[in-house]
């Protein structure tokens, strides 16, 4: 970050979490039903900026995991929490169940002994015959002749649900500080004492580490570092809502001598409509390299057109890539530091690290305490809120509580955005959330202005009127994202229209 002031200098806390994805966010929340002093930071502009935001948002079933390992553990317990926590903290979420598509008879028999074994681990799931799938997800490939059904598979927006669990702390009395950034640690006698930021040095009794692909680089300040992340790399492209018809839930072919990091993707209609196709999955070594080439888009298409054959490139909108935090080992470290004692990692969470995420949260909740008792009793928030009332989405009210809303509040009347049918009202709410990020990309994120067919072209320029106005700050001063995000220089020519 380009920041650097004395925000945090000599900031004493009881948890210094770092990183705000979704595993940084989820653990505060779990956190503030405790009276202590929580800090979350995170370099971005923003919460879920990284791997939380830039993933198909799928809550996996689990599946194609490995038994005994600790995804297969957590993604069967978080998946089942998944209706409650989004009930509590007012994020749609649907349960849409998930399609392995599979053209060969001759792989049947395998496939069937597959899901009664898969069954006996705990993990529901089942084979369907051609005419059950035609029923279910009658736009597929008519080449399929049975798939292996996972019910419990679903969507959600997953930067939403990371703004929610963020809100959610704030309103229990945790903080969370954005650009900033860990820059080195003080140790002495096996514990953490004190973390240097570009904005101050804060002095944490635990820290917990949720940094993503730079859970290494933290680790290594600690002196605790004993896994090494791999980045790997997958890009996604976003169709237009028009294309929908094509799935209800999540689909993909499969053939059984595919590679075992391959995520060749599959098809998803995501919670707002849309339709993603993708990931790829690429080893880098850059940590943040999100930009998008025609090869992987190409991959893609070539891969899912079998899926879906009325998939078409004219029918994208925009495309995206993210980095997935692999270590060697392809699971999660979530554990006590093995030299410092004052921290826990909570390492190498790819996917499917947004289905685990409420599970692993609860786990790790458990450590903090456990480590925290040892020097001071810890006693419980009695205020402790769980739930958190998400902004009104217009476009989903009966026309009854739409002109309600409207009376009772005019600027849900102005529509600002075309494509998603979004109010000024909802705009002017997410500014006045817990977490008020007053940037264009914050606020698509929030309510979607910009994400539409027209990615922004008609009211980027109304959204960020709305920011000035609400900011009190000129329109030049509104940022598209971080602090060095300009939209634009001022007024050419010296005079202001207004």
């Amino acid at each position: 970050s380009s920041l650097n002031d004395k925000l945090l200098d000599g900031e004493e806390v009881d948890v210094l979490v770092i990183g705000g994805g979704i595993s940084g966010a989820s653990i505060l929340r779990e956190l503030s039903k405790y009276k202590l002093k929580l800090l979350l930071i995170e370099k971005e502009a923003d919460v879920a900026m990284q791997s939380s935001g830039r993933n198909d948002g799928e809550v996996h079933p689990g599946v194609d995991l490995k038994p005994g390992s600790k995804k297969q553990h957590y993604v069967l317990l978080g998946n089942a929490m998944y209706d409650n926590i989004c009930k509590q903290l007012d994020v749609p979420f649907r349960r849409c169940g998930q399609f392995a598509l599979f053209t060969k008879t001759t792989t049947f028999p395998l496939i069937w002994a597959y899901s009664h074994q898969k069954c006996r681990q705990n993990c529901p799931t089942g084979v369907i015959l051609r005419h059950q799938l035609a029923k279910m997800e009658p736009n597929l490939t008519s080449r399929a002749k049975f798939a292996l059904y996972n019910p419990t598979a679903g969507v959600v927006s997953p930067y939403v649900l990371t703004i929610a669990y963020a809100e959610n702390a704030i309103q229990n009395g945790a903080r969370v500080v954005l650009n900033c950034q860990a820059l080195s640690m003080e140790l002495a006698e096996g514990k953490i004492k004190s973390v240097l930021t570009n904005r101050g040095r804060i002095y944490p009794r635990l820290v917990i580490n949720c940094a993503g692909v730079f859970t290494e680089e933290i680790a290594k300040m600690a002196n605790d570092r004993y896994f090494s992340i791999h980045p790997r790399k997958g890009t996604i492209a976003i169709l237009d809502k028009k294309a929908n018809f094509q799935i209800r839930g999540i689909s993909s072919i499969r053939h059984l001598n595919e590679p075992k990091n391959t995520k060749g993707g599959g098809i998803i209609r995501t919670i707002d409509d849309n339709v993603l196709v993708g990931p790829t999955a690429t080893e880098t070594y850059l940590k943040e390299d999100f930009t998008t080439d025609q090869e992987a888009i190409d991959k893609i298409f070539k891969k899912q057109i079998q899926t879906s054959p009325q998939l078409k490139k004219s029918d994208i909108i925009t495309y995206f890539s993210g980095i997935r935090a692999a270590t060697f080992e392809e699971d999660f470290y979530i554990e006590k530091g093995r030299n410092t004692m004052n921290i826990i990692h909570v390492a190498g969470i790819q996917s499917p690290g947004l289905t685990t995420a409420p599970a692993v949260a609860i786990d790790v909740e458990r450590m903090a305490i456990e480590l925290l008792s040892e020097t001071k009793k810890v006693s419980k928030n009695k205020d402790f809120n769980p739930i958190r009332h998400g902004i009104p989405r217009l476009k989903e009210m009966t026309d009854l509580d739409r002109k309600e809303m409207i009376r009772k509040n005019p600027d849900y009347g102005i529509i600002v955005c075309r494509c998603e049918e979004i109010s000024k009202g909802e705009i002017i709410d997410a500014l006045n959330s817990p977490l008020c990020v007053p940037t264009l990309d914050a606020i698509k994120r929030r309510v979607r202005p910009g994400m539409g067919r027209c990615q922004g072209s008609f009211c980027s320029p109304l959204v960020a009127q709305i920011i000035a106005e609400h900011q009190g700050i000129s329109l030049d001063q509104v940022k598209k994202s971080g602090l060095d995000s300009n939209i634009s220089y001022g007024h050419i020519g010296g005079k202001s229209n207004g």
